[in-house]
């Protein structure tokens, strides 16, 4: 199989963060997009769920890592006492979910 042919069949970041946004809608949460100018690395995602639940989500595609900028800012945001989860498959996005409705 060409890479070409793989590429059509793995997800790409888009489709993934699409999921995730859908999904934290069905609980009756939002899932911002998260932007810091100013203050590179920060996750790509905001999630607020019902009961105070606020999580961050670094998103990504299939199989890639967070750049080491990003992992400083998970860092950060842990030590400050915030849940980050990153996401590189769909299959992941109820697991997530539930995790921050169970903190």
């Amino acid at each position: 199989m060409s890479s070409k042919s793989k590429k059509t069949f793995m997800k790409r970041e888009k489709d993934i963060e699409l999921m995730l946004i859908k999904a934290v809608k069905n609980v009756g949460g939002l899932a911002l997009k998260f932007v810091s100018p100013g203050y590179a690395g920060m996750p790509d995602r905001l999630l607020l769920i019902a009961k105070g639940k606020i999580a961050f989500v670094e998103v990504k595609a299939p199989h890639k890592k967070p750049r080491p900028l990003q992992l400083v800012r998970h860092k950060e945001l842990e030590r400050l006492g915030f849940k980050v989860y990153v996401l590189d498959d769909e299959k992941q996005i109820g697991g997530i979910i539930n995790a921050i409705q169970s903190t």
